[in-house]
């Protein structure tokens, strides 16, 4: 049996393999899933109460030398107590700097860090800057290895023969991650282009309270093979998140295996992850005004503060550059070699084997 194990101490429900194919499922548990199957790894949740072949409650299980601790340190006490001869990874999805709430954490824990001479694995090299300016601050660089291996992506995904249809939008993501500002960007668009339709998915885990909008579909938690057809068929990802930066953002990998370029801002890992100046944005001083004004605003009541933000012309960006993709200048996307679950499963492995 496999020696390794990748612990979720944070999870909001269990999930397994089936859960990855019949329902809506955050990047970070799917991509959980993704690895620890391809590697035959045993995952153990803390909220699990019954075992389904390697997906178990929190126990001992013999064998064990390596434990991948997903998310949040401060679950290093109960991998010590059940595993303490195991080798510890901490493997962070979330953002990171030394003031915030996560840098406490790994404070709090950082005897623990040192003890298990852990090594902490990021998820792109934008979000391992930050991990590693937070592990200055509390005193365990040098001590604590940092490197990054990225999300995956499933090998299968490839662009097909789907037709592209130019009038069709697809946003899929939390709903925190900047869905309202997209909503009100694209209202404009639509006022514009009133043929434009956007599609919206969910993967579940937080619940969206967005206003009904001409032209826009909420779908509502999906599966992520139902998403792909969705992404498939755009013209493109609407994606104008700066709301919460990405670390990795496999809603821009999945879309480019997909054959569908995305529309996002150069904000947090974005850059590094889609490599194309022409599907990027500057995050201006304007819009992040604008959001931090209506941010704490109903959804229902962002219209009006929408209206007098396009009259100023916060959203002209988005209309120019989705009329030129319309136009026959849409970019051509593909799958990413960096990003393949082959590639990635292969790092994995080296560095368990090391």
């Amino acid at each position: 049996m496999s020696p390794f194990l990748f612990y979720d101490p944070v999870c909001q429900q269990p999930y397994d393999t089936r859960t990855l194919h019949a329902q809506a499922l955050g990047g970070t548990e799917s991509t959980l899933v993704r690895i620890a199957d391809a590697l035959g790894a045993w995952v153990m949740q803390h909220n699990r109460n019954h075992d389904w072949e390697r997906y178990r409650s929190p126990q001992r299980i013999s064998g064990i030398t390596h434990v991948i601790v997903n998310r949040d340190s401060r679950a290093l006490p109960f991998v010590r107590k059940y595993y303490p001869a195991a080798r510890v990874y901490l493997w962070l999805h979330d953002r990171f700097h030394p003031h915030a709430r996560r840098a406490r954490w790994l404070a709090a824990t950082a005897p623990l860090l040192r003890e298990s001479a852990a090594t902490v694995v990021c998820v792109s090299d934008w979000q391992r800057r930050g991990v590693e300016a937070t592990l200055r601050s509390i005193g365990l660089a040098g001590v604590v290895r940092t490197l990054t291996i990225y999300n995956p992506v499933e090998d299968a995904l490839r662009p097909d023969a789907t037709v592209v249809d130019p009038d069709k939008l697809v946003f899929f993501s939390s709903p925190n991650k900047g869905l309202d500002f997209a909503l009100d960007a694209f209202g404009e668009l639509r006022r514009v282009m009133p043929q434009l339709r956007l599609r919206v998915g969910n993967p579940g885990y937080k619940a969206g309270d967005a206003a009904p909008h001409p032209g826009v579909e909420l779908l509502g938690p999906q599966p992520q093979a139902r998403m792909h057809l969705e992404v498939r068929s755009a013209l493109c990802t609407f994606f104008p998140n700066f709301v919460i930066p990405e670390t990795f953002g496999l809603v821009f990998a999945e879309s480019h295996a997909l054959g569908t370029p995305v529309l996002t801002h150069d904000c947090g890992a974005a850059a590094e992850i889609v490599g194309d100046p022409a599907q990027l944005l500057p995050v201006s001083t304007a819009v992040r005004c604008y959001e931090a004004a209506a941010g704490a605003l109903p959804a229902s009541w962002r219209r009006g503060p929408a209206r007098l933000a396009a009259a100023a012309g916060l959203f002209d960006a988005y209309i120019e550059r989705i009329r030129h993709w319309r136009g026959g200048a849409r970019p051509q996307a593909g799958p990413d070699p960096r990003f393949l679950l082959s590639t990635v499963t292969a790092q994995w492995r080296a560095l368990l084997s090391a």
